[in-house]
């Protein structure tokens, strides 16, 4: 038992040491653009790919990053928090597109890749399969930390989140039923397949919907922040193991959980400041866990393995930037025409170069099991196009947002509402000085000092937003936006208060947006 004791305590001690090492890496990775300005044009996470990249050059390994360590450690709040900061208002307009990306889109992404592993590079037809739903599928947790740190349009960001978050329940029932079919766990056939789908997906949104309503309606009945940001950190681990357990998609069930609490939960059980508490929480942990997730990945890297399958990899990459192509553009011309989805050509140029691949992809090629002769094989291909899609593609989405001008003036609204932002604030504490003024124990010059500081620096903000207005008259009409999503924020935010009082059943449609779309 001693012994045991102490076997147990030196490996707790010794995976302690390796999560500081990782932390200590990527935080230090963190500070090199504060350091070197040059590294600021590089986004975070794909700097944390490249330095893994390098320790892996010279055979530094910092942690075996396995299918379970990415799927039930990893994946389970960096999908929480991205589904968290999604509106349901937004989501809802471009659902129709989003749906065709998520589904069609990977079918289409799977044939690609099978045709050009198969006749091209001469794979067998189960390692094509196998190659082409692990790679299937965008990866979430790139796109959005990707897109995010770029400053990409909102609209774009919504489209490609919600692809790259529903499309993963696709991929998953595809890799388990192909990986099924030399196990002979699985029957080839159309009908098979859809009721596996059916029922993979069912579950998770099932079980999805149980918790988030549930936790939403618990939350109602009382006011503590700490117990409600710890119940929605459970909900997402929680509802991602009962899924997998239930035989159903923890992917789609976190998702469909951390919808309903982030726009139905969050409004109806959390007053606001719990709201922001909570966001900060998860704006935190998707930071902290992306640190060591891109960071891993880059030093997985086998560089010998990747050399002997260089011409599987490189068909693979020409496939699926291919097969992606066509399902973007495709799809896209039918939303178009159907929905009256109104996706810009430019846009849909982004969504195609930008979907990226990731740990979702490395996951589930690590997941083949051992008695496939050609895991190997199929686990050195997809890590050589995850590799492509991260250090190429996302190094050059940037320019290429700047070359289709999709970047437009979001430098400037940022800076214009900074602008405005400490103009209110100022204002605020001119309201609050004058509310003190008679504050035995204080000087009257001290008072008149400090109203002279705040007055002129409220008319320096004046003048530089009216110069700002005058250069670019555009930004009125932003403003304008912004104002009346902030009105519309305000009603709804009420009508959360009433159901929360008990004055209603049910949160009431925005009559603001009503009006709004009725002029």
């Amino acid at each position: 038992m001693v012994l045991e004791s102490t076997v147990g305590h030196a490996a707790i001690e010794d995976n302690l040491k390796q999560f500081l090492l990782v932390l200590a890496v990527s935080l230090s990775v963190a500070t090199l653009p504060q350091i070197f300005s040059w590294f600021r044009q590089i986004p975070y996470t794909l700097m944390l790919v490249i330095v893994g990249a390098g320790l892996a050059l010279v055979d530094v390994r910092l942690v075996n990053l396995s299918p379970e360590l990415i799927l039930s450690i990893f994946l389970p709040p960096l999908l929480f928090e991205a589904a968290w900061n999604l509106k349901w208002s937004e989501l809802k307009r471009d659902l129709f597109p989003i749906t065709l990306y998520a589904i069609l889109g990977v079918l289409i992404s799977i044939f690609g890749l099978v045709i050009g592993l198969h006749n091209i590079a001469g794979l067998s037809l189960t390692t094509a399969l196998l190659v082409g739903a692990s790679l299937a599928a965008t990866d979430p947790v790139s796109v959005t930390a990707l897109f995010r740190e770029l400053g990409a349009p909102k609209r774009m960001t919504v489209l490609m989140e919600g692809e790259s978050l529903f499309n993963d329940g696709m991929a998953v029932v595809a890799f388990g039923f192909l990986v099924g079919l030399p196990l002979g766990t699985a029957q080839l056939g159309f009908q098979p397949l859809i009721i596996q789908f059916v029922s993979v997906v069912g579950i998770g949104v099932a079980v999805g919907a149980l918790i988030g309503f549930g936790i939403s309606y618990l939350t109602q009945r009382f006011d503590l922040p700490l117990v409600e940001q710890s119940l929605t950190l459970v909900s997402a681990y929680g509802t991602y193991i009962i899924t997998e357990d239930l035989g159903g998609s923890g992917v789609i069930g976190v998702v469909t959980t951390s919808l309903i609490l982030g726009n139905f939960g969050s409004r109806i059980g959390m007053n606001p400041r719990t709201r922001i508490i909570v966001s900060e929480f998860w704006e935190f942990l998707a930071f902290f866990v992306n640190s060591i997730v891109f960071l891993l990945i880059g030093d997985q890297i086998r560089y010998s393995i990747l050399e002997q399958n260089l011409g599987a990899i490189a068909v693979s990459v020409v496939a699926m930037i291919i097969s992606r192509a066509i399902a973007i553009y495709l799809l896209g011309a039918v939303s178009n025409v159907v929905a009256k989805s109104e996706i810009p050509l430019p846009e849909q140029t982004v969504l195609w170069w930008g979907g990226l691949r990731g740990s979702v992809s490395i996951a589930l090629a690590l997941s083949v099991p051992s008695v496939i002769s050609e895991r190997e094989e199929i686990i050195a291909t997809v890590f050589g196009v995850v590799l492509f899609t991260l250090l190429v593609q996302g190094l050059t989405t940037k320019p290429l947002l700047t070359f289709l001008k999709l970047l437009g003036n979001q430098p400037l609204r940022q800076k214009y509402q900074e602008a405005i932002a400490r103009q209110s604030a100022l204002k605020r504490v001119w309201e609050y000085l004058q509310q003190t003024e008679s504050r035995p124990g204080v000087q009257p010059d001290f008072y008149r000092y400090q109203q002279k500081l705040i007055a002129g620096e409220i008319e320096r903000l004046q003048l530089e937003i009216e110069k700002m207005q005058t250069e670019y008259p555009n930004l009125s009409d932003f403003m304008a936006q912004q104002l009346r999503d902030e009105l519309l924020a305000i009603e709804a935010n009420a009508y959360a208060e009433f159901v929360k009082a008990g004055w209603l059943n049910q949160e009431l449609a925005p009559l603001l947006q009503h009006m709004n779309e009725t002029d």
